[in-house]
């Protein structure tokens, strides 16, 4: 995934303008307007349209860089079942450390909600060693939860006395880790 905030420094870095790497996306389809629209829309952290990695590689040509050096790698858990206050306490624990640390953290920490950040963590380093990143230098750089809303098939009604009744709910989350080398 292209990171606006790694694209915005290799601009300034090498001194290429916005007309520069729009003319090195100009594809079927894409006029050299609507590139320069999007070429502002990444460096500004809305990746609309997404940047497919023929464009990522373009722009790293541009910049003169590797293509490692404009992605972060991430991994996410959609309707994971559980409440999204639970898992915040442990990404929370892992957000800026090395990925390692955070591994052992991870093992260590007695939630239940661990188990599943963990996972998220391993596919998101398996997503960089898969392009060859340094597996030894990358650390977590965001770990966010936001709320899945509430899980399905789960009872909505609980009985109380005098015939009243209190509803229940479980929540669902949604786990997104992303790392980065350092």
């Amino acid at each position: 995934m292209l990171s606006s905030v790694k694209l915005k420094k290799m601009c300034d870095t090498s001194g290429s303008s916005i007309t520069d790497l729009a003319d090195a996306i100009t594809r079927a389809g894409l006029s050299p307007k609507q590139a320069k629209a999007a070429i502002k829309n990444w460096q500004n952290g809305k990746l609309v349209p997404e940047p497919s990695a023929e464009d990522i590689q373009k722009l790293a040509r541009v910049l003169a860089v590797s293509t490692n050096d404009l992605v972060v790698w991430s991994a996410s858990h959609r309707y994971a079942p559980m409440a999204p206050r639970k898992v915040r306490l442990i990404a929370e624990l892992i957000r800026g450390r090395s990925v390692q640390d955070a591994l052992d953290l991870l093992k260590f920490a007695n939630k239940r909600a661990a188990v599943m950040v963990e996972k998220v963590l391993s596919s998101a380093v398996a997503n960089a060693d898969e392009q060859e990143a340094d597996v030894e230098r990358l650390y977590v750089c965001d770990a966010r939860v936001d709320e899945g809303g509430v899980r399905l098939n789960t009872r909505r009604w609980r009985p109380k006395d005098r015939g009243r009744a209190v509803s229940w709910t479980r929540l669902a989350s949604h786990i997104h880790v992303s790392v980065d080398v350092e």
